[in-house]
């Protein structure tokens, strides 16, 4: 089973305020480089995944809001795969009524971030509402970056200012995403804190080396139990994250540098987000698509066949050989063929000699002299 944590949609870029949407179109190349956030964009990313996490987003501070009525209404268009988060600003008035308005429209959880909103983690306010959070069972998930609007402050964003919050409230489920980045080491050392801390890899998706180098220092911590497989629609599909994570070491293949065991890099995409945050499955209103999820990590192994140490599977002898000239298909539209490798023929370096020719012997032309001058 595969949950997506960390999606969202939305109708026009206006509700992430102007400063998350002039820093959308200062990173786009052209025009259409802008994220498809659509429902529609988003049903089709989803068709690979059991159940989707859809965010919400508030913040006075930057003037934008994807409010809890927009979350609710995304939310029932497939109840049977989707969970919604509440946006909430702790800054605005009442932050605990908002909860309550929000779990009144069947939400499940909450989403906040610092950085974007303009508040310190530990600040009074937000206090208060991550008391109520733990009180009533319901996991937060903690934003930091906000794509680092120019407005967003920084400051407010390190994952190390959430160690008050969890110290306080030891029950409460937190969730950070990106790996806290650009601050890995420290969500790193306190999610190996703290049991009830989780962090997705969403933005470190688009940065292979970058993921690389987090996922194997999680690893080498002892820490990835609690990595939870999160894409960041519309920046990425849960395809292409589930690909990449399956694909990170393929980027040290030949080098002397370790590898993340395979059976990690699984675990944390198939890891039990609803179990681990106390959530219920979604209502089983109409079929999921049946064995998407399966058929994709089957298209990753023939993608990354050498990803990691080989498996049982990976080291079993195929039922028929492919023929030499078969190429790797990546995609229906993609196709890379094999190359056929010129044989260099090396001759010899030692050399043979060369047989010895027999000089001719000059002719004596004394005889040809002699009968010149009889006849003369």
């Amino acid at each position: 089973m595969i949950v997506d944590i960390n999606t969202r949609i939305w109708e026009s870029t206006e509700q992430l305020g102007p400063a998350v949407a002039q820093q959308m179109l200062r990173r786009q190349v052209t025009p259409w480089d802008r994220p498809a956030a659509s429902t529609d964009a988003h049903d089709a990313a989803m068709a690979k995944v059991e159940t989707a996490i859809i965010l919400g987003f508030e913040s006075a501070y930057l003037k934008a809001s994807i409010p809890h009525e927009c979350v609710a209404k995304y939310v029932q268009r497939d109840p049977s795969k989707y969970l919604g988060f509440m946006g909430i600003d702790p800054t605005a008035s009442n932050p605990v009524a908002s909860l309550e308005k929000g779990l009144d429209l069947g939400l499940v959880g909450v989403t906040v971030s610092p950085s974007a909103q303009g508040f310190h983690p530990s600040n009074t306010d937000a206090m208060e509402l991550y008391e109520a959070c733990e009180a009533k069972n319901i996991p937060v998930f903690i934003e930091f970056d906000a794509m680092f609007a120019r407005d967003v402050k920084m400051e407010f964003g390190q994952p190390y200012l959430l160690d008050e919050v969890a110290r306080t409230f030891p029950n409460l489920k937190i969730v950070i995403n990106s790996l806290g980045h650009p601050w890995v080491e420290q969500a790193i050392a306190l999610i190996g804190k703290h049991p009830t801390v989780y962090t997705d890899l969403s933005d470190l998706i688009l940065r292979p080396w970058q993921l690389y180098n987090a996922l194997l220092l999680a690893h080498q911590q002892g820490v990835t139990s609690q990595i939870i497989f999160g894409s960041g629609f519309p920046y990425c599909t849960p395809e292409q994250a589930i690909m990449t994570i399956y694909s990170v070491n393929t980027l040290v293949q030949g080098m002397q540098l370790p590898s993340v065991p395979r059976e990690v890099l699984r675990s944390i995409i198939e890891r039990d987000t609803l179990g681990l945050l106390d959530l219920k499955k979604p209502v089983s209103a109409k079929p999921v698509e049946s064995n998407s999820s399966q058929q994709l990590v089957e298209v990753v192994e023939v993608v990354a066949p050498n990803a990691t140490e080989p498996t049982e599977a990976a080291v079993a002898p195929a039922e028929e050989p492919a023929p030499e000239s078969a190429g790797l298909k990546l995609a229906d539209d993609v196709e890379f063929e094999s190359e056929e490798i010129p044989v260099e023929v090396i001759e010899d370096e030692t050399e043979t000699p060369a047989p010895e020719v027999a000089e001719k012997p000059e002719a004596d032309n004394s005889s040809d002299e002699n009968t010149d001058s009889e006849e003369k």
